[in-house]
């Protein structure tokens, strides 16, 4: 059996280019686990194996690889900094105990950072800091540390600090242990030495010490008192208290260097043997019921368990449909029989493998604590729990966002559209946040993703991975209804045609919901006027409807309908005439509910060199933007603004052409807000247009 203190699962996450997939190059080159490192920009880095990562020098999916580092074993996830693929990190994080943050040294905490860290928080996973890029002109450590407070909330916790800054920076002094390292120009890893402090930086080394180990020690009462009162703890004592704090996310060890010139790396592989935690440290995953609910049991990391664990990812590559699986209790051996405890069928294991991104290590078991990927599972997708057939369990489910943006489709010759079929099928199953829906009165297909880029990629990789050519349409927005009225109504289905009868009459009131309710059902029915097992029946006839407003037929939001009153008989009365009752009593009383339509607003954080700031402001107010906040940094300004996604397509090209090019932005979904009146009406009328058509 391996001893599990020396696993560590762990993430590497960032904004896009912060430096997440280089960080990773060079932590599988010190570890041996390759001999020559590959480049982001040359498009050869390892975990950049998708075609469109290595042309585009972004990461898309997650890449999953397993290295060695003083004994102790990684396995790796390299994510996406893209906020189109946030559902990457979102479910990696899921499946790790620890993580690694990169921060950009210039750039700072950027957006993309910011929801990363959020992610983090609420999948309370611990976490060291590494801020990159120190090489870099405007680059500064302790101001990306502020950030990191500011913005983040967070506690960073100060372990080393650097020596010379830019283009000057050589190297770092080791708080804990006050070693300065050096490094030389011939940008090797192993090429450093370890040198006195400079005299300049004495004085800083003590302060920001003495400030981490009053921190660390806040962890031990009885060590703390002893540093009171002059007794100097040992390292020993030191780095014990600062894994406590770290697991316990009282703060994050916080490291710096330069990743691309190879500088303090081997710091940040030290502190995740140090502080980060291994498998058993964690808190275990809770299991649910049917219902999703917690049931108050618990996934216990251990190998004498029965076996308890979780797909994470799909993945169709040249040798077939791949199952990405973390382990949280038992032992999985080849040519068992496990089950999904989602679908309720049995599955036997063939071939399970050690991923190294799209290389792989055929193995015959993995036990708790692993990350694994098994080869040919049939009826698994992201989210089931795979167990022991004799003791069925469910593990946390896993939630993702819904698109809010789609775009039509359909294959330039018949030929494609067998192909494009089967394809889109291994993309859903691969990627939970992207959908597809058929129009099935003009038979278009309808690609839905999270933005421009995601549905871009997808359209690419059905073009150039699967050869289907295809004619693509505008994008559309994913507008929804609502009401903005609350009334009280009353509706009774009654049919008498022979045989028995169908009667159902309902008193009710309807009212507009909180913002991101959804749909909200409640009885106040006393004294049996509607006996109670018709209310799931009322309850599903109301939801039912919901999937269409009254105004141009869109998915109607934030609704609650409370059930007061109503009437039965005793024989003609039916859970489907009730049903019906429900239905009848939606589309009778949504238009008099005063319906509007609602679009989706974008959080957008633009980034745009100082003198250009005015035409990005005033482009955004064209644009129906409200103006939220903007932040001077060394090299530029940040813009942060809310703003109609019908409003931000082909944004990215108007940026460039403002800003000389140098313009950057990001965005993702924030709530939904009401259209103007103007904008609403050109809505209902396309809609109807469109019915008229078809």
């Amino acid at each position: 059996m391996t001893d599990l203190s020396h696993y560590r699962n762990i993430g590497i996450f960032a904004h896009v280019d912060a430096g997440k997939t280089t960080t990773t190059e060079r932590i599988l080159k010190l570890t041996g686990k390759i001999h020559k490192t590959g480049e982001v920009h040359d498009g050869d880095a390892t975990t950049d194996f998708m075609t469109q990562e290595q042309e585009r020098g972004i990461t898309i999916q997650s890449a999953a690889t397993t290295c060695f580092w003083r004994d102790h074993r990684f396995n790796i996830i390299d994510t996406p900094g893209h906020v189109d693929f946030t559902v990457e990190v979102y479910r990696s994080l899921k499946v790790l105990d620890g993580g690694v943050g990169v921060f950009c040294g210039s750039g700072g905490v950027e957006p993309q950072s910011e929801t990363n860290w959020r992610y983090a928080n609420e999948s309370e996973v611990a976490r060291v800091i590494f801020v990159n890029k120190l090489d870099r002109m405007g680059a500064d450590f302790l101001r990306v540390v502020k950030q990191v407070r500011k913005v983040l909330g967070a506690n960073p916790l100060v372990m080393c600090l650097p020596i010379g800054v830019e283009e000057n920076f050589v190297g770092l002094v080791d708080l804990l242990e006050r070693k300065a390292y050096v490094w030389d120009d011939s940008g090797l890893p192993e090429n450093y030495e370890v040198v006195e402090i400079p005299t300049d930086m004495t004085d800083k080394v003590e302060e920001y010490r003495e400030q981490m180990i009053e921190t660390a020690l806040e962890q031990d009462d009885d060590l703390l008192m002893a540093y009171m009162e002059g007794e100097e703890p040992s390292i020993e004592d030191v780095k014990r208290c600062i894994r406590k704090g770290t697991i316990a996310l009282d703060f994050f060890p916080t490291y710096c260097g330069s990743a691309f010139k190879n500088k303090g790396v081997q710091m940040v592989l030290d502190a995740v043997v140090d502080y980060l935690p291994c498998p058993t440290d964690v808190t275990p995953q809770p299991l649910t019921d049917e219902n999703g609910d917690e049931n108050g049991e618990f996934a216990t990391v251990s190998t004498s368990e029965s076996l308890k664990a979780l797909a994470f990812k799909i993945m169709d590559d040249r040798f077939g449909a791949l199952t990405f699986v973390r382990i949280y209790s038992g032992v999985l051996e080849k040519g068992t029989t496990i089950l999904n405890s989602y679908t309720g069928k049995t599955e036997r294991i063939g071939r399970m493998v050690e991923m190294h991104a799209d290389d792989r290590n055929e193995i015959d078991r993995a036990q708790a604590g692993d990350i694994i990927a098994i080869v040919g599972m049939k009826n698994v997708q992201t989210g089931h729990t795979l167990c022991d057939p004799k003791h069925p369990v469910t593990l946390e489910p896993m939630i993702f966002p819904e698109p809010v943006i789609s775009i039509a489709v359909k294959p330039k010759d018949k030929g494609g559209s067998e192909k494009m079929g089967i394809a889109i099928g291994k993309m859903i199953a691969e990627d939970p946040s992207f959908r597809v829906e058929t129009d099935e009165d003009s038979g278009e297909t309808i690609l839905k993703g999270m933005g421009e880029l995601h549905l871009d990629i997808k359209v690419d990789i059905l073009n150039r991975t699967y050869g289907v050519d295809l004619i693509v349409g505008q994008p559309q927005v994913a507008y929804r209804e609502t009401i903005t009225t609350a009334l009280e109504d009353s509706y009774t289905h009654k049919k008498q045609s022979g045989g028995s009868g169908q009667f159902g009459k309902i008193d009710y009131r309807i009212k507009p919901g909180e913002p991101g309710t959804g749909f909200i059902f409640s009885s106040k029915v006393v004294g049996g006027n509607v006996p109670k097992e018709f209310f799931p029946a009322i309850e599903k006839g109301f939801k039912g409807m919901m999937a269409e407003g009254p105004l141009a037929g869109y998915p109607v939001l934030d609704v609650e309908i409370e059930l007061y009153d109503g009437g039965f008989h005793a024989v003609d009365s039916s859970a489907v005439a009730f049903e019906i009752a429900a239905k009848g009593a939606f589309r009778q009383s949504m238009p008099k509910a005063g319906p509007q339509i609602i679009e989706p607003i974008m959080k957008v954080d633009v980034y745009t060199p100082e003198d250009h700031v005015g035409d990005v402001i005033g482009d955004l107010n064209r644009r129906r933007g409200m103006i939220k906040d903007q932040e001077p940094g060394v090299t530029g300004v940040r813009i942060k603004a809310d703003v109609p996604l019908s409003e931000m397509f082909g944004y990215i090209g108007h940026l460039r052409t403002m800003t000389s090019g140098r313009g950057q932005f990001s965005m993702e979904f924030a709530h939904y807000l009401p259209c103007p009146q103007n904008i609403a009406a050109d809505v209902i009328a396309a809609a109807k247009e469109l019915r008229a058509s078809k």
